[in-house]
């Protein structure tokens, strides 16, 4: 069997609300190789962000920032009105305080994913993803900047010289024009084992995918998510990872793999 083009595996931490998360989140970091932790705008906190740099860093993971809006109550999944401004100074000082976090740890920030809504609207929006690649310049040239494959976010990141990394979804469906289901519609998640693990390697492999109603994507990407609070994440986290490794697919962290 011959080796296939790697892939990098990343999740969504530093999201965590109860004891037990805090426990599936840790247990998380032994199948991914690069994590996105919540800069304590739509969840975590400083004590958290540093808990979970600690954590990724014993696991030798590319660490990144992943900044939200200010709505912990729906988690930063709603979208809301935003000026380039408003983007501009969310992103700065979010990944701003990762940033120190992670100097603090000897460790360096590799990365930067949006969350959520202020993801979803930045994919679709050229003002407000043109708004985020602008301010990750000012900051540190160096990020690579994470977002949906085909989106306007890479876009915005490749003009302004940044380097890009394009993000599938092994436990989320997509609609037909590239863009992921909204989750309050129904099947919008995934948590069937066989039917991520088919999805995953099909993205992986062909780059393609088949979205909610049958259009087949092409979607060339280089990290593939799971996301932390996909019901039986761990399992899922698992099983892909196992279905890299018997595939001979090559898991390397985000900083290696594009």
């Amino acid at each position: 069997m011959k080796t296939l083009r790697s892939i990098d595996l990343n999740c969504d931490l530093g999201e965590a609300m109860t004891p037990e998360q805090v426990d599936l989140e840790a247990r998380l970091m032994a199948y991914v190789t690069s994590v996105n932790i919540a800069c304590g705008v739509h969840a975590g906190d400083a004590m958290v962000m540093r808990r979970t740099v600690q954590l990724a860093r014993q696991h030798d993971l590319a660490i990144g920032a992943h900044p939200g809006l200010p709505d912990r109550g729906m988690r930063g999944r709603r979208e809301q009105p935003l000026s380039g401004d408003i983007v501009r100074e969310l992103i700065l000082s979010q990944v701003g305080e990762l940033m120190a976090i992670c100097q603090g740890e000897g460790v360096r920030l590799t990365h930067v994913k949006p969350h959520g809504a202020l993801y979803n609207m930045a994919a679709r929006d050229r003002r407000l993803a043109d708004a985020i690649a602008a301010t990750l310049g000012q900051i540190d040239q160096s990020l690579i900047l994470v977002g949906l494959a085909g989106s306007e976010l890479l876009t915005a990141g490749d003009a302004q010289g940044l380097a890009i990394a394009a993000e599938g979804f092994a436990d989320r469906a997509y609609q037909a024009d590239g863009r992921l289901v909204p989750r309050n519609q129904e099947g919008a998640v995934l948590h069937d084992e066989s039917t991520v693990v088919s999805r995953a390697y099909s993205l992986i492999h062909d780059g393609t995918i088949t979205a909610i109603d049958s259009t087949s994507l092409q979607l060339r990407i280089d990290t593939l998510c799971l996301h932390s609070d996909t019901p039986g994440a761990l399992r899922l986290a698992h099983a892909l990872r196992t279905m890299c490794d018997d595939g001979r697919i090559p898991v390397v962290r985000l900083d290696h793999a594009v």
